[in-house]
């Protein structure tokens, strides 16, 4: 909610693998508690996955699934529509280096020169 981004990028199909790496990396730079919001995706549902969220708590990341059939709740699905809709331009998909080039450029100013406003909630 406060934008900041974490991101990675490859060329390979995001798998269940994929994920438990790039989650065994972040929580090591974590410097507090940190939550991640999930959908039920079935990379995120893995045995695997669910073995390793203990070690994830222990370094402070925390998991929490968002309940099934419930995208208006993923503040992903709104970064993802930005993302393609608004912030990349049909030149960026001419080759792969131009769109790497073009997701890391957006990714790294979410927050700055691409705020989000995700919500305006009043706790009042």
């Amino acid at each position: 909610r406060t934008n900041l981004c974490h991101w990675a990028t490859t060329e390979a199909n995001i798998n269940g693998q994929f994920l438990l790496d790039y989650l065994d990396r972040f929580c090591f730079q974590l410097k507090r508690r940190t939550f991640l919001v999930l959908d039920n995706a079935s990379v995120h549902c893995s045995k695997a996955f669910r073995e390793r969220m203990r070690f994830w708590q222990e370094r402070g990341l925390f998991i929490f699934f968002l309940p099934p059939y419930s995208p208006h709740l993923n503040i992903a699905e709104t970064l993802w529509r930005k993302l393609k809709k608004e912030w990349l331009s049909p030149e960026d998909y001419l080759s792969k280096e131009t769109l790497f080039y073009a997701v890391n450029r957006c990714m790294a100013n979410v927050g700055g020169y691409l705020p989000i406003k995700f919500s305006s909630f009043n706790a009042n």
